[in-house]
């Protein structure tokens, strides 16, 4: 949404003050796949979900990030930080998807819901290349995430499970299959891939603008992962 939470809070306050309305494009939420996957949470398809666990493993210079001129992806005082700043808010907004508002954590002298560790291991630029994050949702569900952005091209890994007291569901974020596991029983959903990947929100929120639905994504639930992304990194 911004560089950091502060900004984006900013960006929320304009918004209220000047009566225009925002959205935020966390496109992922209009695909098919993540409905799906969305739905059978809620419908408890591998009963009470426990936990959920992310590790996005990626070598320098990844192909999915988008080529462009300058790798201004990778320069803090422009992105805000590094590929972890470019991807993890997609992921993290689909936590926020699926499991609702994070909780305060114990233990701290400020309200923090999420906590980590960030490194600059590799010394490849000024960002930070592996970041660990962990929140404990006000569901009860907990999250634990692993990024790293300078493992060899064999270990790049791109994957979500989300575990229940009856079964899991496996996806990649940046992929169109899902896997089912319930009673020993496997099942995989495979996703026709999108022409145009923003599509699907580009119409929610045109709708939105028109006064003909909900906001898709407001500023409120944006600035959540903007918090969860300042925590792990801070």
């Amino acid at each position: 949404m911004s560089l950091n939470a502060a900004a984006a809070e900013r960006m929320k306050a304009a918004s209220e003050k000047y009566e225009v309305k925002l959205s935020v494009a966390h496109y992922r939420r209009a695909q098919p796949m993540f409905l799906k996957i969305r739905q059978l949470l809620a419908e408890k398809a591998i009963g009470d979900v426990r936990f959920a666990q992310l590790q996005m493993l990626q070598p320098p210079n990844p192909v999915l990030i988008a080529a462009s001129e300058t790798n201004w992806r990778v320069d803090p005082a422009i992105s805000g930080g590094g590929l972890f700043h470019d991807l993890a808010p997609h992921q993290l907004d689909l936590m926020i998807y699926f499991f609702g508002e994070p909780a305060a954590l114990p233990n701290f002298n400020e309200v923090r819901t999420g906590q980590g560790i960030a490194l600059n291991q590799s010394k490849s630029s000024t960002a930070d290349d592996l970041v660990t994050g962990q929140i404990l949702f006000k569901n009860g569900v907990v999250f634990n995430g692993m990024w790293c952005f300078s493992v060899s091209e064999e270990d790049k890994t791109d994957l979500c499970e989300v575990v229940g007291s009856h079964g899991k569901i496996r996806f990649s974020v940046f992929g169109s299959k899902v896997t089912f596991i319930k009673n020993g029983i496997e099942e995989e959903l495979i996703f026709d891939p999108i022409p145009h990947v923003e599509q699907p929100m580009i119409q929610q929120v045109t709708a939105y603008f028109l006064n003909q639905a909900d906001n898709p994504c407001s500023a409120e639930q944006a600035i959540l992962s903007m918090r969860l992304i300042d925590q792990f990194t801070s």
